[in-house]
């Protein structure tokens, strides 16, 4: 309806215009427009989005200001699990809207439990896909990556305090830090070993620790041309 309209009145205020060009206005409605969530149930891969030092790290918000930039749309979740899974629309899609990136949960019964598993799962895309670049230069590592570093590392001062392991819901910042650190060196975890006072079997061990990691690493090195790690 709002097409149709405003292509009826470019003629009588711009006659110049010709028709076949779409409207100006027409393209910045269309450009505002807020995508569904529930359009396509197509998989594709989310590409990375990077980011510079005076952005935002959504990594660092609190639930509620996460869920503020974010589409929900509930659903009913196919699949085995018995006559009273998901008969309501418990299944809960969740859509980060500066970057486009989407995390679901159709697990529990509980709208409220998926909804939790979904925002959990989001920091986890976020960490993985979007990226700050870094100078190697005149690296210095953040205290997020210091301190889920193993205690053999040259550069990990008492004061960081114990290592926080990857069920700690604060490894995800650690992990963000050190995969920007792992794509500023495309993928060499000698590299990225040297900059963190560690061996290179050391940071293996750290990566592998946890999959989400291990699979980000291994993607980019894969795409690299170099043995994934195992």
């Amino acid at each position: 309806m709002a097409r149709s309209l405003l292509l009826k009145l470019w003629p009588l205020s711009n006659p110049s215009i010709p028709s076949a060009s779409p409207p100006p206005l027409f393209l910045r409605f269309h450009q505002t427009h807020k995508p569904s969530l529930l359009t396509s149930s197509r998989t594709t891969r989310i590409k990375l989005f990077c980011s510079s030092s005076t952005e935002v790290n959504y990594l660092t918000l609190t639930d509620d200001e996460l869920m503020s930039q974010c589409d929900m749309g509930t659903f009913k979740a196919s699949g085995p699990g018995g006559q009273h899974r998901n008969k309501r629309e418990s299944a809960v899609r969740l859509k980060h809207l500066p970057t486009g990136i989407i995390a679901q949960a159709v697990e529990d019964r509980s709208q409220h439990k998926n909804r939790a598993s979904a925002v959990v799962r989001l920091r986890t895309l976020l960490a993985i896909k979007v990226r700050k670049s870094i100078d190697l230069e005149e690296y210095t590592p953040p205290l997020e990556l210091l301190q889920i570093l193993p205690a053999k590392s040259t550069i990990r001062g008492r004061d960081v305090g114990p290592q926080i392991g990857p069920n700690n819901p604060k490894f995800t910042l650690g992990m963000q830090a050190l995969l920007d650190l792992i794509f500023a060196v495309e993928g060499s975890v000698s590299e990225a070993a040297k900059k963190l006072g560690l061996s290179t079997g050391a940071l293996s061990r750290l990566i592998l620790s946890d999959d989400s990691l291990r699979m980000a690493v291994n993607e980019l090195r894969t795409s690299k041309g170099m043995r994934p790690l195992k």
